[in-house]
């Protein structure tokens, strides 16, 4: 068996390879042996079909697979002496010509890059620092009461914040349009699920009240027959109501899921809940960083063939999210081209932090893994439920595993790099979600 090796780019190899027809024949004359032994044919017994109607009927599958258990033997054999990591699957192409007693091939493939992470000496990486106090508590409860806001009907003047229930008739050129008529529609003013010129004409309005106006929906409107185009509504307002939220007290408490009731205990597991939360998008914050630095200071090519393959698996994801959320695929159908740039920022991260916690063995300590699946646990009404769960079949502490090796990543980056503490707003932090 020859070879010859080129390199057309970095990472792509091309390797020619002949077997020898004599050995491929001998394969060929052992399987369909093989198969005579125990191959059905209509009027013979099994076993006694005479090997020439099985070579008649078997011999093409028969040589397709020698001559590819041949090439894939040959083809290990040659990544083994070179020591090469393939990145992907070969592709097998015939070759230009085959000698006297020789078939030749071309295994064409990308291997893995050599990786050398840069040094982080001079990235600087910001670490947010926030304590959760009493004002974080109250601001959380504020959301949770808004959250559980009730409505109850008032006789003055409508504003932001109040619920209004219209009938309204949406009309172009004089003539009503297609979904712009409404009877009994409630909305909150200022919530923002109305247009806002919409609910400005709305605002100010009382019951039994009447109005027609003209708005103009906005240019990238999501209905192409009304982007752009200024239309009119006659709206009547069939009832305000104003918000009211529930007391703190012991009813609230336990529609939190507090038995007891008690407002203090309340407060302790919403502290408790927010000490979690903000922990966890500290450190989404701070790995975030730390892998922006690792791509910053590390170069090198990445595999197309891995790129397709994490392609495809995101938008394999994509697909699953948008099934259970009731859509249809023929109507959005799903590109794995879609996701190419973030599945080379994912390769090539797995890659680097391959190679970090190779050489720093970085590697998920047993106690880690315990450590991290306790901590997810207590967000559970019973914590072990969840512990036993996850031990009861250790495959799935993978997941938890990965979650481990990159904290141990992000952790020796922080010995690396120039940190720096970083007081950070409670409202910034939650992505205002508790504003």
């Amino acid at each position: 068996m020859e070879n010859n090796q080129e390199t057309p780019n970095a990472l792509e190899r091309r390797i020619d390879m002949t077997v020898p027809v004599a050995d491929i024949e001998k394969e060929v004359d052992a399987r369909l042996k093989r198969m005579a032994r125990t191959v059905k044919m209509a009027g013979f017994r099994p076993g006694k079909v005479p090997l020439k109607i099985v070579a008649q009927t078997y011999g093409a599958q028969a040589r397709s697979e020698a001559i590819g258990a041949a090439v894939e033997k040959a083809f290990g054999e040659k990544l083994r002496e070179q020591e090469l990591r393939i990145a992907g699957q070969p592709r097998i192409e015939p070759g230009d010509k085959s000698a006297d007693g020789m078939l030749s091939f071309t295994a064409v493939f990308e291997v893995y890059p050599e990786v050398k992470p840069g040094s982080l000496a001079d990235q600087q990486i910001e670490r947010p620092v926030l304590s959760v106090g009493d004002a974080e508590v109250d601001k959380t409860i504020e959301v949770l009461r808004k959250q559980r806001t009730q409505f109850e009907a008032c006789k003055r003047k409508s504003k932001d914040g109040d619920r209004v229930t219209i009938d309204f008739v949406g009309k172009m050129d004089g003539e009503p349009f297609e979904g712009g008529t409404a009877e009994d529609f409630p909305f909150v003013i200022g919530a923002g699920s109305m247009l806002a010129d919409f609910e400005k004409a709305v605002k100010g309005m009382g019951k039994d009240e009447e109005k027609t106006f003209e708005m103009t929906f906005p240019d990238d409107y999501h209905a192409e027959n009304l982007a752009g185009k200024t239309v009119s509504f006659d709206v009547t307002v069939k009832g305000v109501e104003k918000p009211v939220l529930p007391e703190v007290d012991e009813e609230f408490a336990k529609t939190l899921g507090v038995a007891s009731g008690d407002v203090a205990t309340l407060r302790e597991e919403v502290k408790a809940n927010l000490e979690r939360e903000v922990k966890r998008r500290v450190q989404g914050r701070v790995k975030e960083q730390v892998m922006n630095a690792l791509l910053a200071v590390t170069e090198f090519d990445v595999p197309t063939a891995l790129v397709d393959k994490e392609s495809e698996q995101l938008a394999e994801n994509a697909r699953r999210d948008m099934e259970m959320r009731g859509m249809n695929l023929k109507d959005v159908p799903v590109e794995p081209s879609w996701f190419t740039e973030q599945a080379e920022r994912r390769v090539k991260l797995g890659l680097i932090m391959a190679e970090i916690v190779k050489d720093k063995e970085l590697f998920a300590k047993p106690e880690q893994i315990r450590s991290v699946v306790e901590d997810m646990a207590q967000s559970y009404e019973d914590p072990q439920e969840l512990v036993r769960w996850y031990y009861s079949q250790p495959d799935r502490l993978s997941q938890v595993e990965a979650i481990v090796i990159e904290d141990n990543v992000v952790e020796w980056a922080l010995g690396e790099a120039k940190t720096e503490d970083k007081p950070v707003d409670f409202d910034e932090l939650m992505g205002n979600s508790a504003a």
